[in-house]
């Protein structure tokens, strides 16, 4: 299958998407918008699950939210002022419909539906208790740890019994919880992957990024607190803070790709900050060149603040085709190489006879940027350089962050030069980690750094249970073979 998004395939994959509202005529319609706002957070699977006071009703589909969301034959039947929704990209499981959420379970107290955005560093350990214990899972999905959790809960009441799941949890997760009793959203203690709350007229909304309260015309009123707890049904909104306080982390990468542009993120904007990312990086890494290109979408802000700061003029040097699909044909493999075009193509009549300053938000394999920078070149540029709006990506993320191993990272395998040489620009630059925490109007401490950043440093701000048994087992396979 030839795939048209070849420069979008070497990217870091989002993790999910959630949003829920509670009290809101034909709840499942809104949560459909917001689903496609958020589309861009995971692009494999949606799903909505919605209750009308008696009854559940879900349905999931593979693919975008468009073409599977907007028939009337399939939203009619999601009845209801309350519904919550997810986007899925599989950053655990396989990618297949019985992994889509929400995950729906019959429980003693009543029907439990949960969406989450994240990844439990220890679901694998958790899962094997849980087998042990008698529990049959119905997805490989790592989500579905939580419902058993909560099904094997000494404690009756439904919230006493999430909470007792999640303390047994490691990891990163923001989830929304719909059950009988009313509408629950949490994030994690450390606050790793984002979540808001807003209101539209009486209704209360959760969403993964602000940019799907807007679509809807509702208002941001906050974030949902690391280690919150929030509870809406007919008796109002209640908070709680049943973990133990800790200095949140963040997760920096929302600022650099993740949430979209339009979004606000801690009350930063997302597309003023990846224009300051730019500006930090102009003055860092500064080049001699004829213009700034982007390469799109996710490098426009950044190429904006590059050009702004530096003078060298802002141009479009790669032209993207918005008008085709994921895949497109079955050709052969002379004709498959032709197809990257496309999607996106050199602007020859800009680029040739000139020197390209291309910004890209990052280098993950590195395949990508050795196509656009041939790309350049073919199209008759005299020099090509190349500046990164993020550090180095040298370790692999496992919170809800689908990252290739890291012995596939190229900045794990080469040093700066190398990957220079291997991608075949005259000049190659990244922003220092320093640099991204200035971008954003704070200051790195090497200590206790503020945010999560451990995909350029290493620095993991909770435990990693399953990859630490699971390289303990690499080990001992590595001794037994000797």
């Amino acid at each position: 299958m030839l795939t048209t998004n070849p420069f979008d395939d070497d990217k870091l994959r989002e993790e999910c998407g959630i949003f829920g509202i509670w009290g809101a005529d034909n709840a499942a319609s809104f949560v459909a918008l917001g689903l496609h706002a958020l589309q861009h957070r995971g692009q494999e699977a949606a799903g909505i699950t919605s209750f009308d006071g008696k009854h559940f009703h879900t349905h999931k589909a593979m693919g975008h939210v468009a073409g599977n969301f907007d028939r009337d034959k399939v939203m009619r039947p999601l009845a209801g002022s309350t519904a919550i929704g997810h986007v899925r990209y599989a950053t655990t499981g396989e990618s297949s419909l019985r992994n889509a959420q929400p995950l729906f379970a019959e429980m003693a107290e009543g029907g439990f539906a949960v969406a989450q955005n994240g990844n439990l560093s220890n679901a694998m350990k958790l899962r094997r208790t849980l087998n042990r214990r008698g529990s049959i899972f119905q997805s490989t999905s790592d989500t579905e740890v939580i419902i058993h959790l909560v099904a094997t809960s000494s404690f009756s009441n439904r919230l006493d019994q999430l909470t007792d799941a999640l303390k047994q949890v490691e990891g990163a997760y923001s989830l929304l919880v719909l059950t009988e009793d009313g509408l629950v959203a949490c994030r994690d203690p450390l606050g790793i992957r984002p979540l808001v709350m807003g209101k539209l007229g009486e209704a209360t909304i959760f969403a993964s990024e602000t940019v799907a309260l807007d679509v809807i015309g509702a208002r941001y009123l906050r974030d949902v607190e690391p280690g919150e707890v929030i509870l809406v049904n007919d008796g109002g909104t209640r908070s709680f803070r049943p973990f133990e306080k800790l200095a949140p982390r963040p997760c920096i990468f929302e600022h650099v790709y993740f949430s979209r542009p339009d979004s606000i993120a801690e009350g930063k904007s997302v597309y003023e900050v990846r224009k300051n990312i730019g500006a930090e990086l102009s003055r860092e890494a500064p080049v001699e060149a004829d213009y700034v290109v982007p390469v799109p979408d996710s490098g426009v802000p950044a190429a904006i603040g590059f050009s702004q700061a530096s003078g060298i003029p802002f141009e479009l040097g790669i032209i993207r085709s918005h008008y085709v699909g994921r895949t497109f044909i079955q050709p052969s493999q002379e004709v498959r190489h032709l197809g990257v075009k496309l999607k996106h193509n050199a602007n020859s009549a800009l680029v040739a006879g000139k020197r390209i300053v291309l910004i890209d938000d990052s280098i993950v394999r590195g395949t990508t940027s050795v196509k656009i920078v041939q790309m350049m070149r073919d199209a008759g540029a005299k020099e090509v350089h190349m500046r990164i709006a993020s550090p180095p990506t040298r370790h692999s993320c496992f919170y809800g962050v689908d990252t290739p191993e890291r012995a596939k990272l190229l900045a794990a395998q080469m040093g700066i030069e190398q990957m220079r040489d291997y991608i075949n620009a005259d000049s190659l630059a990244f922003i220092s980690i320093e640099g991204l925490y200035r971008a954003m109007g704070e200051e790195r401490d090497g200590v206790k750094p503020q945010r999560c950043d451990a995909c350029f440093t290493g620095d993991y701000p909770t435990q990693l249970t399953d990859v630490a048994e699971k390289e303990a087992a690499v080990s001992l396979s590595l001794v037994a073979s000797r």
